[in-house]
């Protein structure tokens, strides 16, 4: 049993009470004894040994209270580190306490036992003698009193202790855990006894503990928990586990990580079925051979045949109490702290009865950070992380002590209040853009079935779950639904799912058997029952649910209901005229919506550092204002003799109550040591620079009008620290387009445009031919099944070219599962798989057009005529195969075998004496060198007699029931033999933009890119290779393993070797491909830091068929590893988590939609643009803000350093040297424009220099200019200036200066030019730190110098006309007169910075740094000779490449696979094309 408050109370609770009870005591205890002893002085009867004792106990109390906030703050928010900071404050408080209880007690005793003069006090003529008194208290009393609140404090730390405990404990351990039991069933613990029926059933029980969701699902009968639920535990309940079962609000567990996070399937593939057709339906939910259940796949009692329903005589079915849903409200108050309670039991939706499901949330979502609730504690939080601003409340506080303050009371808030509202301005400002992004989603318009059968436009948010909705084509689905039925043969539908897991190769999706043929709308309405579904959950791959249907004889009827039926928010339809879908999920219930994570709230790495700083300013701060108080109570106590004239208290309780408000007081007169101006010039000039990347031309795509948009300006110094880039593949840097763009047929090669270096080579035969002689070649025939007569003249080797040509291209024409669709006259080819629609694309371009599809043929026009080709038999694609072959009845009754696939599988299975293999080899060298996917077709002609014994052999292997896959396989194997090369094809999956570029000088940059990416491996190492991520010298290590251990092994044995290989001086560059399942095991506690470790040793990193939410624990485990700085890039929904896991997130604004764009800190529309938004706007960003607070932090120091020096001239009397409104404007006028306009516009290097070295860009990786060597030197710079302006004034102006009139200049007359002088001296050093002159500068620097010198006598002239300050009567005509008032304005400024300018002369001759020597660069304009030498670099790359890709080539046929249940097969003999006019409108 863990540690509990009171013993059986949450600790969280615990924590809460407790820093709640201590603020309400100790606050209201220090109120008190403030109050009696500040206003009841004189009437409190206490000797002044203890008025010292309650000072001190008074002290605590106030201590005691304030950080009591932080505590509950803490608690509130479950932060750690405030946890952590309550927690070391109660200790110490608790020491303190019992060292201030031993002094009373000490106290109390030597005064019970005293007598005389010591003990009597008069007061209002009565004389009391306390000695006596005290001796007629109880001593018991008196321990009590003292000891019960130090047993109370132990307890508290104790539990707060205990607390923090468990928060590092679940900080440690919940991704481990939840690692292990969703992705390594091995390792979940399984809790068996006697009668439990996971004693049989172990597979089932370690599913529940990996998904919540499926613990309270009750399927559709199985063989342990039959239909109708019963009241009793079922194997589906969760009784091993009666810890889940816990207010949400006192929960002291964090979220569990989504099972969908390891291990995933195959993208959007069902688990149950397999899409099946009507004589293998689906089998019923939690008995088919999905991943969640198990069993024959028919409950025990049932027949889900149409006709044959459950026997005369069985009960009616009717959900018991145990199957009611777990309901709640649609608007329920719910605290910002409070976590999403686990719903249980099963959602139970009424169909055709939107009364009954009223209850269920609403299809509205919000991806907003505030709302009108949470803006004010949120943004208070986040502004109150900022020390500074935590530094300057806690002054205001004290400056409203009367008395205390030597300055206005609102001196300090005031500012401070400007600074937060023009930050909650800031953060406004960009919430509401995305509120208004949120209205524009939830204002969208779906189609839904009225009460009156009539489909009727309803918003978004206006969904509920059980509406029925329409969907068409190119539709965005709008909520999680069941596929009820769709246009398409037997149900079927298209989605396109880039939204959820980055693949834009089609998914097909398939309605049950029992409501596909529900396709109209009076159809629909005439449903009648309930759907049980489980519980919203974040598994996008899984679903179970069952339709209870009655029949219109009243019978029951169960459909049970897979993943195959689910159509899930953020997919889109493709392909398909209209589907039905039953709505599910609504909202933020979504499983889209269950991967996302709430908009983090961000702190960069220079605010922290910020922070630090602040924190050693404030400590040196403290000690100026101890020293100063230390050099008052010398005064006070050792001088005050000698100061007659000065009233003092000589008592102890005044010299106690004197020393507290000194400090005060010191620590208000030195308070600006600390800038306030600091943060708000930092938000101003993080939004200036976030409107030049905005306004940035060079980051505008004119194609959709799309610019850069900085959505979160207070990161943009992050952009020049980048170390990581984490980015997606599909739509990132590839554009979503497949382009059949080369091919070679007969030795020849053919390109729609070909090079005039390609057309003839050095032989002078064998070039590249276009597409369009191709045409003509084959236009000679009219007929390609006609032979050519011998003596017709014709060459003979054009004739067998010809030849092959058609061969070539009819099968590209035939050997493939597209479905053609006519759609406003055009043919649109409904393909999973992208490769295959553009081959189909590139045949139709050259005269062979696919038009038809029926159940045993396809139709191909050629030249013309319309051919059939009849279709024997498919073998279709799989990663083991590599190939797809089609067996198939020519018109002219030939059966051939025609077969297609990755070169390294089709060439050994060609016959001997190839003609054309050489060349085809060549040709693909070629294209695997330019990145486009290559692919080998070859084909041969097969007898009667030898199709008629494969024939029986393929149909003995389709009809096994265990290895299936494996039996089809072989039969493949034995007629895919003594094949003819055709030739070859390659496809481009285009890039955009730039993208290789771009990748290459990030790298060069010192940036480590890592693709992450939910497509196939072999896809993502081409693309890889195309965009230079990967390049030709690398060695790839490739992980794809099965299990836990073997991951381990393989990754450590790697890691070992590696390591041995460099030790030994051999430097080889790496890259790490591993896929989805491998990655699974690698995130895993035990095993991460070995994987982190390699990776980190990889140039370049590849994590293929990874879900988003892998996506964001790879980013988290780096960023919790690595003290870097990471960058998240991507463009779809399924992007979100890892663009906000990241410290910095971008979002492309391109085809996949906006999601990623909005939940992004910047926006940009093309990959190509990353390069300048980090190299330049980065760079510049991070420079400017370093400059800026350093140069902040100087300025102040400068000058409120004098008035340190000033104290020991002024008898530590807290006389201020400056006159004070003169004082206050120093931050707000005179200094401020210098860090604005260094801020905003100052520039190192130019943009082209930081285009042609990107190496410049490690200065802000290495964090060159905002390091802690370089704060303390700018902190001691600050220190030798003030005393070297301090003591040249002093020194002048020492005795005094004496006017004409006799009379000395006076106080202000000295204070005034000192001011000068250090104002000068600051402006002078803002000149020396300025890289770029622009003519804002000018007015920044030298005019803010005119500004001051002609507002200042003109103030000191008017303000005491007319009464506003005394101090500068009559200064103006004696100061500005006076030639030892400009004399210091000239000699110390310069000698103060002769130092500077030394010593910048110094470091820029003999020690230089990189951006110096490029700055000479820059200014001498010095040709850059380095072309030549990437000019030699590429030949050598190009003799590298082609000799890597006769190793490597031929691995990227992208198709999709059904792990070897062949259902492609079984899907295109279910449409026919030609019937398509008679398929169903849907109304």
């Amino acid at each position: 049993m863990g540690a509990k408050f009171l013993c059986c109370l949450p600790l969280r609770l615990g924590v809460l009470v407790i820093a709640f009870i201590q603020f309400v005591i100790t606050g209201g205890a220090a109120g008190l004894v403030w109050w009696l002893l500040i206003e009841k002085n004189n009437e409190t009867q206490l000797t002044t040994k203890l008025k010292a004792s309650i000072v001190l106990i008074a002290v605590v109390y106030t201590a005691s209270a304030l950080i009591s906030l932080t505590g509950f703050i803490g608690a509130l928010a479950k932060k750690l580190g405030a946890i952590k900071t309550y927690l070391f404050v109660l200790y110490a408080t608790l020491g303190f306490q019992i060292a201030v209880t031993i002094f009373a007690l000490v106290n109390y005793y030597r005064l019970r036992g005293t007598s005389g003069p010591d003990c009597t006090v008069t007061s209002g003529g009565t004389t009391v003698n306390l000695c006596q008194e005290y001796a007629k208290i109880s001593q018991g009393a008196v321990i009590v009193t003292v000891i019960v609140p130090i047993i109370i404090q132990a307890y508290a730390c104790y539990i707060v202790a205990a607390y923090k405990n468990r928060l590092i404990k679940q900080k440690l351990d919940r991704s481990s855990v939840a690692m292990q039991t969703s992705v390594n069933p091995v390792y979940a613990p399984v809790p068996v006894t006697k009668d439990s029926p996971h004693r049989r059933t172990p597979i089932l029980h370690i599913h529940i503990l990996a998904n919540p969701a499926a613990r309270s699902y009750q399927p559709a009968n199985d063989d342990y928990n039959g239909y109708p639920p019963s009241t009793s535990i079922g194997a589906y309940s969760d009784h091993h586990s009666p810890q889940q079962i816990m207010d949400p609000f006192f929960d002291d567990d964090d979220d569990n990580i989504p099972d969908s996070a390891f291990g995933r399937p195959r993208p959007m593939e069902s688990q149950e079925s397999g899409l099946p057709l009507t004589r293998s339906a689906v089998p019923p939910a939690g008995t088919g051979p999905s991943k969640v259940s198990f069993g024959d796949g028919v409950p025990r009692g049932w027949n889900f045949d149409d006709v044959d329903f459950q026997p005369a005589g069985a009960p009616p079915i009717r959900a018991s109490k145990t199957s009611a849903p777990a309901r709640k409200r649609r608007w329920r108050w719910k605290w910002p702290w409070q976590k999403e309670k686990v719903l249980v039991g099963e959602r139970v939706i009424a169909l055709n009865n939107s009364a009954a499901n009223a209850d269920f949330c609403s299809n509205f979502i919000s991806t907003s950070k505030y709302n009108l609730a949470t803006f004010i504690p949120k943004f208070l939080l986040e502004q109150f992380s900022k020390y500074a601003n935590l530094f300057f409340l806690f002054t205001a506080c004290i400056q409203q002590i009367p008395g205390v303050s030597p300055t206005n009371r609102y001196t300090t808030i005031a500012p401070l209040a400007v600074v937060l509202l023009a930050s909650a301005f800031k953060e406004v400002q960009e919430d509401l853009k995305r509120h208004q992004s949120d209205s524009e989603l939830n204002a969208r318009k779906a189609k839904v079935l009225s009460d009156h059968s009539a489909f009727v436009d309803k918003k978004w948010k206006d969904i509920a779950v059980g509406d029925l909705v329409r969907l068409e084509s190119d539709d965005f689905i709008p909520a999680d639904m069941i596929l009820i039925s769709s246009s398409e043969p037997e149900g079927l539908c298209y989605i396109e799912t880039s939204n959820l897991d980055g693949e834009t190769n089609l998914k097909i999706k398939q309605a049950s058997p029992h409501t596909s043929a529900l396709t109209s709308p009076s159809l629909v309405t005439t449903l009648r029952g309930s759907l049980r579904s489980e519980q919203p959950n974040n598994s996008l791959y899984t679903y179970e649910g069952t339709l209870d249907l009655i029949t219109s004889e009243g019978m029951p009827k169960q459909v049970p209901l897979g993943p195959d039926q689910i159509l899930l928010r953020g997919a889109q339809i493709r392909n398909t005229p209209w589907v039905y879908g039953l709505t599910v999920f609504t909202g933020h219930e979504t499983k889209l919506m269950r991967n996302a994570t709430a908009a983090p709230i961000k702190r960069t790495a220079v605010e922290k550092q910020v922070n630090v700083q602040i924190v050693f300013l404030f400590i040196l701060l403290l000690a100026l204002s101890v020293g100063s108080t230390i050099g008052s109570s010398i005064r006070l106590w050792f001088f005050s003799s000698q100061q007659w004239y000065l009233f003092e208290s000589s008592t102890l309780s005044g010299r106690a109550k004197g020393f507290v408000e000194d400090i005060l007081t010191f620590v208000i007169l030195y308070n600006n040591l600390i800038p306030i101006s600091l943060i708000v010039t930092m938000e101003v000039v993080k939004f200036q620079q976030a409107q030049l990347i905005n306004s940035d031309l060079d980051m505008y795509y004119a194609r959709t009008d799309t610019p850069a948009l900085c959505r979160t300006s207070s990161l943009v110094e992050e952009l020049g620290q980048i170390e990581y880039v984490f980015s997606d593949k599909t739509g990132t840097l590839t554009c979503n387009e497949m382009e059949f763009r080369c091919c070679s047929a007969a030795g020849v090669g053919y390109a729609d445009v070909v090079d005039e270096t390609k057309r003839d080579t050095e032989e002078g035969g064998d070039g590249w031919k276009t597409f369009a002689e191709m045409k003509a070649l084959l236009e000679q025939n009219a007929n390609p099944f006609v032979q050519i007569a011998s003596g017709s003249g014709t060459d003979a080797s054009d004739e067998r070219e010809r030849e092959v040509l058609q061969e070539f291209l009819t099968l590209l024409a035939v050997c493939h599962t597209v479905i053609p669709e006519q759609r406003d006259g055009k043919t649109v080819f409904q393909a999973s798989s992208p490769d295959e629609a553009a081959l189909v694309a590139g045949a139709e371009l050259l005269g062979y057009q696919f038009h038809t599809r029926k159940p045993k043929s396809v139709f191909v026009n050629i030249q013309g005529q319309s051919q059939e080709f009849e279709i024997l038999n498919v073998c279709e694609f799989n990663s083991t195969r590599k190939r797809m072959s089609t067996v198939v009845r020519g018109p002219d009754g030939k059966i051939k075998l025609y077969t297609k696939g990755a070169d390294t599988v089709i060439l050994e299975r060609l016959s001997k004496n190839q003609p054309y293999t050489d060349k085809t080899l060549a040709h693909l060298e070629t294209y695997a060198l330019e990145g486009l996917r290559t692919l080998c077709v070859a084909y041969r002609e097969i007898s009667e007699e030898e199709y008629r014994q494969w024939s029986a052999i393929y149909n003995q292997a389709a009809s096994t029931i265990n290895g299936r896959g494996d039996a089809l396989d072989a039969a493949a194997e034995l007629i895919e033999k003594e094949l003819f090369l055709l030739g070859a094809t390659a496809i481009e999956d285009k890039l955009q933009d730039g993208v290789p570029d771009t990748i290459h000088t990030l790298q060069m940059a010192g940036i480590k890119v890592w693709v992450l990416t939910g497509d196939r491996q072999e896809t993502a190492i081409n693309i890889g290779m195309s965009c230079r991520l990967i390049s030709e010298s690398m060695n790839l290590v490739i992980v794809n393993e099965e299990n836990a251990r073997d991951t381990e092994d393989f990754l450590s044995k790697r890691l070992n070797a590696i390591k041995n290989q460099r030790n030994s001086g051999e430097l080889e560059d790496l890259a790490l491909i591993i896929d989805g399942k491998s990655l699974g095991f690698a995130l895993e506690k035990d095993i991460s830091k070995v994987f982190l470790e390699l990776a980190i040793m990889c140039k370049a990193v590849i994590c293929c068929r990874v879900s988003p939410l892998q996506k964001a624990l790879v980013v988290k485990l780096v960023k919790k590893n690595q003290k870097a700085i990471l960058l998240a890039i991507g463009d779809g929904a399924n992007d979100v988590s890892m663009i906000q896991a990241a410290h910095v997130g971008v979002g492309i604004s391109g085809v996949e939609g906006l999601q990623a764009a909005r939940s992004a800190d910047v926006a940009i529309s093309q990959f190509r643009y990353l390069k300048k938004l980090l190299l330049v706007h980065g760079a510049w960003s991070y420079r400017r803000l370093s400059t800026l607070i350093l140069y902040s932090f100087y300025k102040n120091i400068v000058l409120y350093m004098t008035q340190f020096w000033y104290s020991f001239f002024n008898n530590f009397s807290g006389q201020i040297a400056y006159e004070s409104w003169t004082l206050s404007l120093y931050n707000v006028v005179f200094t401020v424009l210098p860090p604005l306009v260094i801020g905003v516009f100052d520039q190192f290097v130019s943009a082209r220099i930081l285009d042609r070295y990107p190496q410049l860009y490690m200065l802000g990786q290495k964090n060159e200019f905002f390091t802690k060597t370089s704060f303390w030197l700018w902190i001691g710079n600050a220190l030798y200036h003030s005393i070297v302006l301090y003591g040249f004034s002093v020194i002048l102006f020492w005795g005094d200066l004496k006017q004409a009139s006799g009379l000395d200049s006076g106080h202000w007359f000295w204070g005034t030019t000192l001011y000068l002088a250090v104002l000068i001296t600051v402006l002078g050093k803002a000149a020396l730190i300025s890289d770029l002159w622009t003519k804002y500068t000018v007015a920044a620097i030298p005019g803010s110098l005119v500004f001051t010198m002609l507002f200042l006598p003109l103030y000191a002239a008017v303000a005491p006309a007319i009464g506003f300050s005394t101090e500068y009567a009559g200064i103006v005509p004696h100061l500005w007169t006076n030639w030892v008032f400009y004399f210091v304005l000239l000699l110390v400024p310069i000698f103060c910075l002769s130092r500077d300018f030394a010593w910048k002369y110094y470091r820029r001759t003999y020690k230089p740094l990189s951006y110096h020597i490029a700055q000479e660069l820059q200014k001498y304009n010095i040709p850059d000779y380095r072309p030549r030498q990437e000019q030699f670099q590429k030949a050598i790359k190009k003799v590298r490449a082609t000799q890597r890709m006769r190793r490597n080539r031929g691995f990227a046929f992208s198709q999709t696979e059904n792990a070897g249940k062949q259902d492609q097969a079984k899907l295109i003999r279910a449409y026919d094309t030609s019937k398509s006019h008679s398929r169903p409108s849907g109304y």
